[in-house]
């Protein structure tokens, strides 16, 4: 694995975490949709626990938004190139260490359909089906959640 660390992300983050996100290759066709306009701000940074991780150069390989009220996983992202590098667990396991920290029980997850299978595997459980909310998310989601502690 590349040399990792994570630490959390400030103000002048947001652009940076918001290009990654529109550089995503799994937000392209059929849901290019759900992130089209969507910006990380400051004040989003300032409002939630986000945390990203950065290569021994300050690189961006990815990072995750963990909103406490109500818990939930609200985004997480690698990087393109840094995927299967294990990248994204190292970030998952940090925000079910950060959840115990601040004593959440469990962290929802509303999951984009191809990345159901990679939160499965970190121990995340299918509890439920979230209904498409069009125009922007014209399918259905499957809900995960994490128990933590």
């Amino acid at each position: 694995m590349v040399q990792t660390t994570i630490k959390r992300a400030a103000a002048a983050d947001a652009t940076p975490l918001t290009d990654l996100i529109h550089a995503s290759a799994a937000y392209r066709g059929d849901y290019a949709s759900i992130i089209s306009g969507y910006r990380v701000t400051a004040d989003y940074l300032a409002r939630h626990q986000v945390f990203k991780a950065v290569d021994g150069a300050g690189r961006l390989l990815g990072f995750y938004a963990l909103v406490l009220e109500p818990a939930e996983l609200d985004l997480a992202f690698v990087a393109d190139e840094a995927q299967g590098a294990g990248i994204g667990r190292l970030l998952i396991e940090h925000m079910k260490a950060q959840a115990f920290r601040v004593g959440l029980g469990a962290v929802r997850v509303v999951a984009h359909p191809p990345a159901e299978r990679f939160y499965r595997r970190l121990g995340a459980e299918r509890v439920g089906t979230v209904a498409p909310s069009p125009p922007a998310v014209t399918w259905a989601r499957p809900e995960l959640r994490f128990a933590i502690g």
